[in-house]
């Protein structure tokens, strides 16, 4: 990570981290079973992202005093994206439900709509691989390269 990087997570700070653990927790609750699979991962990025699990439960018990934020720098947008797609299978079920809000926060993260659900099974398939989130991202770059059109609007 270079300096303009690193300079960018520290302006973004724990507020984009404390939203995107919300999200998280969101994805893995909307289908009615959050369970232990799901949580160690939400504890992995949070631990990743500086979020203690005190913290984590804080953010679980009181939602709504979060408030969602979208990643400025285009990589930690990916990488939050990259990890509500990772939620969603996790657990190895994809529920509908599931489905419309990553679909959702796809586009409430500035991904062109008619692209997102490609975008979504490039992210799963590299996942399902054991492909990690850099792997990934060069595959979506060629992607998204590739059809200008999917670029974020």
């Amino acid at each position: 990570m270079n300096f303009p990087e690193i300079l960018n997570l520290f302006r973004q700070g724990k507020g984009t981290a404390k939203s995107h653990m919300k999200n998280l927790i969101e994805m893995a609750a909307v289908d009615g079973n959050f369970d232990d699979v799901e949580y160690d991962l939400l504890k992995s990025i949070a631990k990743r992202n500086g979020i203690s699990e005190n913290q984590l439960k804080e953010i679980r018990k009181n939602p709504s005093g979060i408030q969602f934020e979208v990643p400025t720098d285009k990589k930690e947008k990916f990488h939050q994206f990259y990890d509500l797609v990772n939620m969603m299978v996790v657990d190895n079920t994809v529920h509908m439900d599931e489905q419309k809000l990553c679909s959702l926060f796809g586009v409430k993260f500035g991904y062109a709509r008619p692209h997102i659900n490609d975008l979504i099974l490039a992210i799963h398939a590299n996942i399902k691989n054991g492909q990690d989130y850099h792997e990934t991202m060069k595959r979506v770059d060629m992607m998204l390269t590739e059809s200008p059109a999917s670029v974020s609007r």
